[in-house]
């Protein structure tokens, strides 16, 4: 039966997770349930990162804005008046009710409780009842601004004002990626879940292939494809596909694929890219479109999945787009369920007394580099050294064949 240590900061809990791959094992199944480490996830993890907010598209014109509940934090994500996309905490500066609920335009925010009004750039505007307190100045009661960066039309923010930037944060994803040209990309569909799981069961699925021929044997179909994982600078991952096609049709609908995204080249112009922007965000980034998968995590049994989906601006203006893209719907609504299943399927048995650590597949090296990741900020050092893993599967080739529901055979490295 599983021991929860009383200290989730003894490195020595962690040991096993630091080994190699092919020796390693995966983090202690108290990871996944245990409130300590939640919130020591909080501590040291979401409240010092850049965390993935959706991209500024969402809120277009002057007073759009979405309010998310993001690790425990209540935050509201506007955009002001001069067209600025600012984040500001959700909490009035009086006795700290909420400002904003769900999404919307506004002139202004007035906080439910007792009417005071902020202007969309977090100013306080209006504070009726406080004429005769002393020394009360509107100016020193605004709301309070959070840290908020973007790339590629992504927002991000970062609850620590002394982190580092979001360019040193990303490292080399910019280029690497940057022929996908995702300022000009247009979302056309964000879904939302509530799942009953820890986030970084979803996150680990999300990023291996070795259950595609049984969670997605009836779906994911595919084809023969070269595959591998490379060395990278910043807090991102990413599994490389070289395929012809699209990765985000199902195989029956095919022939209902859109254009290339015209842009490509390099590695993007070969197939698809799997991303983990770390912590809790993946980017599905094939030859015709690029898909998110973020995570805002609620405690440790609970994380909220938002699934949007976005194509080129030229895509979208096509007079077939609306019959096309049901087709990818369709795919996506299908695997996400899927994994959306199988990953509370997994929650429920980590949470069970009698789970304890496992050993890893040299099918699941993301698995091994996001359960390194994530020790390092809580233990501290950066002392996993990925490429050991990047280096020995960068070479790996697999193919994924119909047959038996999508059996896996290696073959040869190309």
């Amino acid at each position: 039966m599983r021991v929860i240590p009383e200290d989730v900061y003894n490195p020595k809990s962690y040991e096993k997770v630091r080994l190699p791959l092919d020796d390693a094992e995966t983090l202690p199944a108290w990871c996944y349930t245990s409130e300590a480490f939640w919130r020591a996830e909080v501590d040291h993890i979401f409240m010092k990162v850049w965390n993935f907010m959706g991209r500024v598209d969402l809120i277009p014109k002057p007073g759009d804005y979405y309010a998310v509940n993001f690790a425990g934090v209540p935050v509201v994500i506007v955009r002001d008046e001069k067209g600025e996309v600012r984040a500001f905490a959700n909490t009035c500066r009086h006795r700290g009710a909420r400002i904003a609920d769900g999404k919307g335009n506004t002139r202004a925010f007035k906080c439910p409780y007792h009417a005071w009004v902020y202007g969309l750039d977090g100013r306080l505007k209006g504070a009726a009842g406080m004429e005769n307190t002393k020394g009360f100045d509107r100016a020193n009661y605004g709301l309070v601004p959070i840290r908020l960066e973007t790339w590629g039309g992504y927002i991000f923010i970062n609850f620590d004002d002394k982190a580092e930037s979001l360019a040193n944060y990303l490292g080399d994803l910019p280029e690497e990626l940057a022929s996908y040209n995702c300022e000009d990309l247009v979302t056309t569909r964000v879904t939302e879940y509530d799942l009953k799981c820890n986030w970084k069961l979803f996150i680990e699925n999300a990023m291996e292939e070795y259950h595609l021929p049984t969670v997605h044997k009836a779906s994911l179909q595919l084809l023969e494809m070269k595959h591998g994982i490379v060395p990278v600078r910043g807090n991102w991952d990413v599994i490389r596909e070289k395929h012809e096609g699209t990765r985000a049709l199902l195989d029956e609908d095919r022939e209902h694929a859109l254009p290339r995204i015209k842009s490509l080249t390099g590695h993007p112009a070969e197939g698809t890219h799997y991303v983990v922007l770390y912590p809790s965000t993946m980017l599905g980034m094939t030859t015709d479109c690029v898909w998110w998968l973020e995570l805002r995590p609620d405690g440790p049994h609970k994380t909220k999945l938002i699934v949007g989906t976005s194509f080129p601006k030229e895509t979208v203006a096509r007079g077939d787009f609306a019959d096309k893209v049901k087709y990818y719907y369709k795919r996506w609504d299908r695997s996400v369920g899927e994994d959306n299943d199988i990953s509370e399927i997994q929650h429920e048995g980590v949470n069970s007394p009698f789970a304890v650590s496992g050993r890893l597949s040299h099918l699941e090296p993301l698995v091994h580099h996001i359960a390194n990741w994530v020790a390092d900020r809580i233990v501290g050092g950066d002392t996993f050294d990925r490429r050991h893993d990047a280096d020995k599967t960068s070479a790996i080739a697999l193919s994924l064949t119909k047959s038996g529901g999508g059996g896996r055979r290696p073959a040869a490295a190309e």
